[in-house]
């Protein structure tokens, strides 16, 4: 979409500058707001045309039933769907009685832009109806990221050039209906009707709807008031019932006048309170919200951003388009988390239903790290969430078994909600994946309460986790079998090496934390025992490989499958599994994802550089990456072994994944990962930084292509700015005690005011390793 002309290239926004309807589902994905707790798709303000519509409140779900053709011990039962709450932002224009429409009369102008320093969506329009009588709308739209239950829109609109009367409607909507889903396994489903209504009532310019889920036992609130500015002839009317609140606004309006008004919205749900309590939790939202006003709400709204942006942007020299996409990747991935509290972060984020709204491992290990530095208090909310959910995972390992927790693949509430146990319930990397986002959160904040309060826990029951499913063979080696890693093309393996890395490392974290809390491990009923056999298991822990190829199979045997035959494979059968039989794909040496590449990433110091360089080059060949999740990872390893060329094309397609709706699929919602991957194919990637423990490294990395790079970083109270430049890289920082890093291995203190200069290395031109065939990334690389 970004290379549509109706979307030029710029550094701060995305602008739309024409209204094209054949996209116009991916663009409501693009500019959709959300706090973490509220999320609006960008659809247009009276509603119709649409792609899909979309409001959704993190958490809020309906449960429906998961059917089997055959029953089996320990499969999960329910499934959970987010469902469509009560729709606030539509407000319907009639223009002397002709419904104001993009589809009918004469379009003159249409422009929409999305700010990403004052979080606004604003859209202006010239239209003639018709009858030829013309208008101009203006209309901006927030998520509040300060006031968590608030969202509110400006409204305007005034005569071209004669007189018109104009009616304005401000809905609120429930149980709209939602185009079919459609066969991809990658949408939602869709649920007719979940919401039930409760009550309904409205005074002078104010309405509100309760209503509750069925099955899930939810019950939501949703209200709007108004402040209405127009000419004397202005008249305000209210109503509601079941499913619709609506305050109709009139006015005659001369040329010069101007009829104004601003919809202040408030939301709240609940699965434990009472109707009462949810009706008044949303009146004083709303209450708050009005008191506010619009333009406090706007100025909230603006420094709340301006302090993130100075803490974490990412400047970027020499290309335009990755400027632009870093910055929206940062944008919508603080959305996705800023306001969460309490609840996780779904692999869409509030943008649209994909994957039924669902989070994954995705959170912990793509859009966390990026948190971690960016805006740690997100992070330490997310795995609060995780946390509350202990009881669901320890009580679901013990269904299966095993001791510790089983945190589950997909999930809204905490329980496991994928009915394919091979890559579902097998997947339990999922546990460590929670366990490194710990460890990286407790050593870039130094936040040791939130250690102490949920840290320990979690890392103690994910490590009796593997020291359940893990065994001592005859060798005396620790082995985890029978377990499914990132790829999702291989399933049920023995000693996947990225889950037996990541296990390890769980293990390790957790003996260390269970000793520097000597009083809470004895609460939390850790034994001296128990940590030693932790210890005792990591340090036995199998990695396989390979002796004949001298790579690291990723799983135990994976190297002596056969080779998929990729070259009877054509484009149209991408996705393979759109197009094959798991089973045929379980059994072949083919990649999803990055798999034995990202445990190179996050496990980097179990491996050599020979070791790292051969294994790219091997997997290289192999990954056909039918999952956004891969580039920003390939990107990274890439640019560690010295292909900075390719490593600039996989930064490219994470950027631009959503951008250029490289997936055919940004209509459900983005990718919010893949966005995170933006940022780590960057910062991880060319500027070469890693998390060790007590402090960061880097190894600064610049392609062709890329003048200057230079990014911000929160760590231990601090804030460091990295420049990267051809010749030299700066170390400065901003603010904090003095801190201590490595730059190419090399020892390097910062203290505020006094820079450091370094050299940038310098990475001769080597030929990539070859990507099954019609799998390499779009070049996006000058030269290198």
């Amino acid at each position: 979409m970004i290379q549509h002309p109706a979307y030029p290239v710029e550094p701060w926004c995305l602008r739309e500058t024409e209204l094209h309807l054949g996209v116009l589902a991916q663009s409501e994905s693009l500019f959709a707001l959300s706090n973490g707790h509220i999320g609006w798709r960008g659809n247009l303000d009276e509603g119709e045309p649409y792609g899909l519509p979309g409001s959704y409140l993190n958490g809020v779900y309906e449960s429906h039933p998961l059917p089997y053709a055959e029953a089996g011990y320990g499969y999960p039962e329910a499934g959970q769907t987010v469902i469509n709450v009560t729709n606030a932002k539509l407000i319907r224009l009639l223009v002397d009685d002709q419904p104001f429409d993009v589809r009918y009369g004469e379009v003159r102008s249409h422009e929409r832009l999305l700010d990403f320093r004052t979080g606004l969506l604003q859209r202006h329009v010239e239209w003639l109806s018709r009858g030829r009588r013309g208008v101009r709308v203006r209309s901006t739209r927030l998520v509040s990221l300060v006031q968590r239950s608030v969202a509110a829109i400006s409204y305007e609109v005034e005569p071209l050039d004669a007189a018109v009367r104009v009616v304005v409607q401000s809905e609120l909507v429930a149980n709209e209906a939602l185009p079919p889903a459609g066969g991809d396994p990658r949408k939602s489903a869709r649920l007719e009707a979940p919401l039930h209504s409760v009550s309904h009532a409205c005074r002078d310019a104010r309405v509100a709807l309760l209503h509750s889920t069925a099955a899930s036992g939810l019950r939501i609130g949703a209200a709007m008031d108004h402040h209405i500015v127009g000419p004397p002839s202005v008249q305000v009317s209210a109503e509601s019932s079941p499913d619709l609140g609506r305050v109709t606004i009139t006015a005659a309006l001369e040329p010069g006048e101007r009829l104004q008004l601003v919809k202040f919205v408030a939301y709240g749900w609940s699965a434990i309170r009472s109707d009462p309590a949810v009706r008044d939790q949303v009146d004083a939202a709303l209450t708050a919200a009005t008191q506010t006003g619009w333009s406090g709400l706007v100025e909230e709204q603006g420094a709340y951003l301006g302090d993130f942006w100075d803490r974490a942007d990412v400047e970027v020299d020499g290309d335009p388009e990755i400027q632009q996409a870093v910055r929206f990747s940062l944008f919508h991935v603080l959305q996705a988390g800023a306001r969460a509290e309490g609840r996780a972060i779904p692999a869409k984020g509030l943008t649209g239903p994909g994957y039924d709204g669902h989070a994954f491992w995705d959170t912990e290990t793509y859009v966390l790290p990026v948190l971690t530095y960016t805006d740690p208090e997100a992070v330490a909310n997310a795995l609060r969430w995780r946390h509350t959910t202990l009881p669901t995972a320890t009580e679901r390992a013990r269904q299966l078994g095993l001791e510790g927790a089983v945190f589950p693949w997909r999930t809204i509430s905490g329980a496991e909600c994928s009915g394919y146990w091979p890559a579902g319930t097998a997947a339990f990397h999922v546990g460590a994946d929670i366990a490194d986002a710990v460890v990286r959160y407790v050593e870039a904040s130094g936040d040791e309460a939130f250690e102490r309060e949920v840290g320990l826990d979690l890392l103690a029951e994910t490590a009796r986790l593997w020291r359940s499913l893990g065994h001592h063979d005859a060798q005396g080696r620790f082995r985890i079998d029978g377990v499914t890693g990132p790829d999702e093309y291989s399933a049920v393996a023995d000693n996947n090496v990225y889950t037996n890395l990541m296990a390890q490392h769980n293990l390790r974290a957790a003996a260390d934390a269970a000793e520097r809390h000597p009083d809470l491990a004895g609460r939390l009923r850790i034994t001296a025992e128990e940590v030693g056999a932790w210890r005792e298991a990591a340090t036995a822990m199998f990695i396989p490989y390979d002796e004949t190829l001298k790579v690291h199979p990723q799983a135990e045997g994976f190297t002596r499958h056969e080779v998929w035959d990729f070259a009877h494979t054509s484009a149209e059968q991408y996705p393979l599994l759109l197009h094959f039989p798991y089973f045929d794909l379980y059994r072949k040496q083919v990649v999803k994802q990055a798999d034995l590449v990202l445990a190179m990433h996050l496990r980097g110091d179990a491996f050599t550089a020979e070791e790292k360089a051969r294994n790219f080059n091997y997997y290289e060949g192999l990954t056909v990456r039918d999952s956004s999740l891969s580039a920003c990872t390939q990107a990274v390893i890439a640019a560690e072994v010295g292909h900075l060329g390719l490593a600039y094309d996989y930064l490219a397609e994470a950027a631009l994944m959503d951008l250029d709706d490289l997936e055919h699929n940004t209509r459900d919602g983005l990718h919010v990962a893949a966005l995170a991957g933006t940022w780590i194919a960057l910062v991880a990637g060319l500027a070469g930084m890693r998390a060790r423990s007590g402090g960061l490294s880097f190894a600064p990395r610049l392609p062709p292509g890329i003048t200057r790079l230079a990014v911000g970083v929160s760590v231990q109270h601090r804030r460091l700015r990295v420049e990267i430049e051809p010749d030299a890289t700066t170390y400065q920082l901003l603010r904090g005690e003095p801190l201590q890093l490595l730059h190419d291995g090399e020892p390097v203190t910062v203290a505020t005011g006094n820079p450091v200069l370094r050299p940038t290395h310098k990475v001769p031109p080597s030929e990539p390793p070859a990507q099954p065939i019609g799998r390499a990334p779009l070049r996006h690389r000058t030269a290198g």
